[in-house]
């Protein structure tokens, strides 16, 4: 046989192989089912997850999303846990991510921990993991906690003659499990905790806020996107933020960066991205069969230094330029 008849040989032999396993070289290694508590459109907070997860598994592993949407339907939270289920069931992923409180209560516990074997991994998760009963035979990830304490000193930097902080925040499972982080911490802030309030409407919150604002220099603000009024409608995160912060008319640490463009002074900023990536790092080791117990539970410890110059030109703050160096500058967002 000439070597040009061989050659011919060969590449048939290559297409027929093609032609019979057509997907074999397009297969992903991994298919990862991703459960998320909030929406994808209304939230920056999730958006920025899911930029993390992307990050280190979309090139390779079969992905899907599922949003529960529990900040604007808290009470269809477990039919839509029940659902994730199902899409679990049919999907049959090799491994699960599932990001903040909401999710684990309602979807984890309930479904997967210590009742499957595919590993989970969480993200964004406020409560200690205890709470939940983790790390199990199953689950790990990364704990997310505000850089409170840095985020205090940034904004004294700004404004020295800050001595006390106040702390408002919407009265809620993942507001209430910051408090807890802000008990266990309050006696290494720079500036005195003199009051903390888990207001349920928009209403309340600015109420609230008039109260604070007698009884504090700062205020920090949790995380209030979703908080109702008094019809029950949800409000968004520019809407509560603008209310609350032209209410106290100080300086106001926001918990994202929404919150610093919707009129919050400053923030030493956790991360989605992060939160993200790391649990996708850690899931990716888990598939690959390190066992569950041997990636321990972890927490974020990046911080963004932000600061929002229409507030800071609005409260007549002049800091030194050192302080802003390293900082990224934002406008309020109108």
């Amino acid at each position: 046989m000439s070597i040009k008849k061989l050659y011919c040989f060969m590449m048939l032999i290559v297409f027929c192989i093609c032609g019979l396993f057509p997907h074999m070289s397009q297969a992903a290694p991994f298919k990862v089912l991703v459960v998320m508590s909030y929406n994808l459109e209304k939230y920056a907070w999730v958006r920025e997850i899911k930029e993390g997860i992307d990050s280190v598994l979309a090139s390779d592993c079969e992905m899907k999303y599922f949003y529960m949407d529990t900040k604007t339907d808290f009470e269809g939270g477990p039919r839509k846990a029940k659902e994730a289920f199902a899409l679990y069931q049919e999907f049959q992923p090799d491994g699960v991510i599932a990001a903040d409180d909401n999710a684990q209560s309602m979807f984890v516990v309930p479904y997967l921990k210590d009742k499957v074997r595919t590993p989970v991994m969480f993200c964004g998760v406020n409560a200690e993991s205890e709470t939940y009963g983790y790390p199990a035979t199953n689950v790990s990830g990364i704990l997310e906690r505000l850089h409170i304490n840095a985020s205090v000193a940034f904004a004294q930097w700004l404004v020295p003659s800050i001595k006390s902080v106040g702390f408002i925040t919407e009265n809620s499972a993942t507001g209430k499990a910051l408090l807890k982080q802000i008990q266990n911490e309050s006696d290494t802030y720079s500036a005195k905790l003199v009051a903390s309030k888990l207001p349920k409407t928009l209403r309340e919150a600015v109420e609230m806020t008039e109260e604070l604002k007698k009884k504090c220099d700062l205020l920090l603000l949790g995380s209030m996107a979703g908080i109702p009024g008094k019809d029950g409608v949800p409000f968004t995160e520019k809407e509560v933020t603008s209310a609350i912060t032209k209410t106290f008319g100080k300086p106001v640490i926001g918990s994202t960066d929404k919150n610093v463009e919707y009129g919050a002074l400053c923030a030493v900023l956790r991360t989605g991205q992060e939160q993200g990536a790391t649990a996708a790092q850690m899931l990716l080791k888990a598939m690959r069969g390190t066992p569950v117990s041997e990636l321990p539970v972890t927490r974020n410890h990046q911080g963004k230094r932000i600061i929002n110059a229409t507030v800071m030109k609005r409260l007549n703050i002049r800091p030194r330029p050192d302080v802003l160096g390293g900082a990224e500058l934002v406008k309020t967002e109108e």
